[in-house]
C-alpha cells in the first residue's frame, strides 16, 4: 500500500503535465530577440536626465551589438536604465541606436530597432501606429522663461516667440490649446504666438538661456528636463504650474515585418513587475529625486484595447 500511495501522485502529475502540454514557445520578434541575444533599443541622446551618451566611455569588447550600435557602458539616464533592466530580465544584451526624435515618433521604423525607450507619450492618435507597454513613468509639461524675464503669468506669453520640441504633444498643445494625454489638461488660450521648433527640448532651453528676449521668450518642455537645465546652471525658472501630465511608455512599431506584439506584451509584463518590486521608483529617485512612477503603475493599459 505504501508503494501504491507513492506511485499514484506521480502518475497524477504526469497525466496533468501531458494534458496541459508544453508551454507556448516565444513567437514573432520576441523569439528573434531571444535567439540573437540582443534587443535593439532606440532612444535620444540629447535628453538628460532621461538619456545621454557617456563621454569617453569605451565600447564593451565582448558585446554582440552591431558596429553602429552603442553598448550599455556608453549610455546613461533614466530611459537608458529602464531599457537596460528590460534587457536584463529578458536575458539579452541591450544595444542602443540614436535616431532623431521625429524618426522615433514617425510610423514605419523599417525594422531598424526593436523597441523605443525614449519617453514617448501614450496618445490616441499614436495607437494606430504603435503598441504601447504599461507606462513606466509620468511627467508634466511646463513653461520655462529666463530668470530675469518680466513674464509672470501665462497671459503674458501672447504675442511672444515660444520654443518647443518638434512633433511632440507640447507642439500640438501650443498650436491647438489642447491635447489628449489621458489626463487633466489646463486649457491654453494665447494670441499671436510665434512658434519655433527644435529637435529637442534641451536645444530650445539652451537658446532661451541666452536671455536676450529676442530669440525666445519661453519654452514649453518636459518639467524634468527644465529642472535639469536649471540644475546644470541655466538661468531659467518655471512659469506657473504645470499644464498637463502625460504617461510615457515603451513603444513598438505595428508595421514591422516581424510581429512585435509578443515582444511588447513581454516588455509590458516586465515593466509591471518593475513597478511592483520598486525598481522604477528607485530609478526615479536616482535621476529626479522624485516619485514619477506611481501614477504610471495605476494606468489601465487594458483600456487601450491593443491586444
Amino acid at each position: 500500500m505504501k508503494r501504491l500511495s507513492f506511485i499514484l501522485p506521480v502518475l497524477l502529475v504526469i497525466l496533468l503535465a501531458t494534458a496541459c502540454g508544453p508551454s507556448t514557445p516565444p513567437q514573432g520578434k520576441l523569439a528573434e530577440v531571444l535567439e540573437r541575444g540582443t534587443i535593439v533599443i532606440a532612444t535620444n541622446p540629447d535628453y538628460p536626465p532621461q538619456s545621454e551618451l557617456v563621454s569617453g566611455a569605451a565600447r564593451a569588447e565582448d558585446s554582440r551589438c552591431g558596429p553602429f550600435q552603442y553598448t550599455a557602458s556608453q549610455m546613461r539616464g533614466f530611459d537608458v536604465e529602464v531599457g537596460k533592466e528590460i534587457a536584463r530580465r529578458l536575458g539579452v544584451e541591450p544595444c542602443f541606436v540614436l535616431p532623431k526624435w521625429a524618426e522615433i515618433v514617425a510610423p514605419g521604423w523599417n525594422d531598424q530597432w526593436d523597441i523605443t525607450v525614449a519617453s514617448v507619450t501614450i496618445l490616441p492618435s499614436r495607437l494606430e501606429t504603435f503598441y504601447f507597454s504599461q507606462p513606466y513613468y509620468v511627467t508634466s509639461a511646463a513653461f520655462f522663461v529666463h530668470q530675469d524675464s518680466l513674464i509672470q503669468q501665462f497671459s503674458d506669453l501672447s504675442g511672444k516667440r515660444i520654443g518647443v520640441c518638434v512633433d511632440t504633444t507640447y507642439e500640438q498643445y501650443l498650436r491647438t490649446g489642447k491635447v489628449d494625454t489621458f489626463g487633466e489638461i489646463t486649457e491654453l488660450k494665447l494670441e499671436n504666438v510665434a512658434i519655433k521648433t527644435y529637435e529637442t527640448d534641451l536645444y530650445a532651453l539652451q537658446e532661451l538661456a541666452i536671455g536676450d528676449g529676442v530669440r525666445l521668450s519661453a519654452v514649453l518642455a518636459a518639467q524634468p528636463i527644465g529642472f535639469q537645465a536649471i540644475a546644470d546652471g541655466m538661468l531659467l525658472r518655471q512659469l506657473g504650474e504645470p499644464l498637463f501630465a502625460e504617461y510615457l511608455a515603451v513603444t513598438a512599431d505595428k508595421s514591422a515585418a516581424t510581429d512585435l506584439l509578443p515582444l511588447i506584451q513581454r516588455v509590458s509584463e516586465i515593466i509591471q513587475r518593475m513597478h511592483k518590486d520598486g525598481t522604477l521608483l528607485r530609478l526615479s529617485r536616482q535621476f529626479y529625486n522624485l516619485d514619477l512612477v506611481t501614477p504610471a503603475a495605476e494606468f489601465d493599459l487594458g483600456a487601450l484595447n491593443q491586444w
